[in-house]
């Protein structure tokens, strides 16, 4: 009984190694490989400053040189020309009632400052005496022998008669400026339709 146990445990032994044994060769005979990549990772634009290194005046310096390539300095700014944008046009038409009005208004405008004009010069030259010398060195020239018949200027050119001619002429300036600005208006629209207007160049300053 001995000896027969003791083979049986010995047998179990044996069989229960076998199995274990043969996984173990099986284990080794495969080899298992990583296919994964690692990721890819760009250069870096600037070194990274170095960490550490002697505490010395030496690793000092090189830690400041070495910061100071790391940091990105800004770029000058760019001087910005200023652009001039053009454009070409061209009046092909004016219309003539607008232009009646437009030159209406500016003749009275005209006659208005040419009366103003007027009294304004009279009357310095009244203050100066002007009219007094001239009209009696005319009255003595145009005088007969007995000293009568002279002509008399200060009374001719007196500020009453001289305004009431300016006036005169005024109105008939406003009538006449109107009348050949429309006339011209007609004129150039008649002449556009064969030679196109006139061009005019805008510029624009941005």
């Amino acid at each position: 009984m001995g000896p027969a146990g003791g083979s049986g445990r010995t047998g179990g032994a044996h069989g229960s190694a076998g199995p274990a044994g043969v996984g173990g060769s099986q284990e080794g005979a495969y080899t298992v490989t990583d296919t994964r990549q690692a990721p890819h990772q760009p250069p870096a634009a600037y070194a990274p400053p170095r960490s550490g290194g002697a505490a010395g005046p030496g690793g000092a310096g090189h830690q400041g040189s070495s910061a100071a390539a790391g940091v990105r300095r800004p770029r000058p700014a760019a001087r910005t020309v200023p652009r001039t944008r053009k454009a070409r046009l061209r009046v092909s038409k004016a219309d003539p009632w607008s232009v009646m009005k437009v030159s209406f208004l500016l003749s009275i405008a005209l006659g208005i400052c040419t009366i103003v004009a007027v009294a304004v010069l009279w009357m310095v030259l009244d203050a100066m005496g002007v009219f007094s010398t001239v009209g009696s060195t005319i009255s003595d020239a145009t005088s007969t022998e007995g000293g009568k018949g002279g002509f008399d200027l200060v009374s001719f050119l007196s500020l009453s008669r001289v305004m009431m001619f300016t006036t005169v002429i005024a109105v008939i300036d406003v009538v006449l400026a109107t009348a050949l600005a429309t006339l011209g208006a007609f004129i150039y629209n008649l002449s556009s339709n064969f030679v196109g207007g006139v061009e005019l160049t805008l510029a624009e300053d941005e």
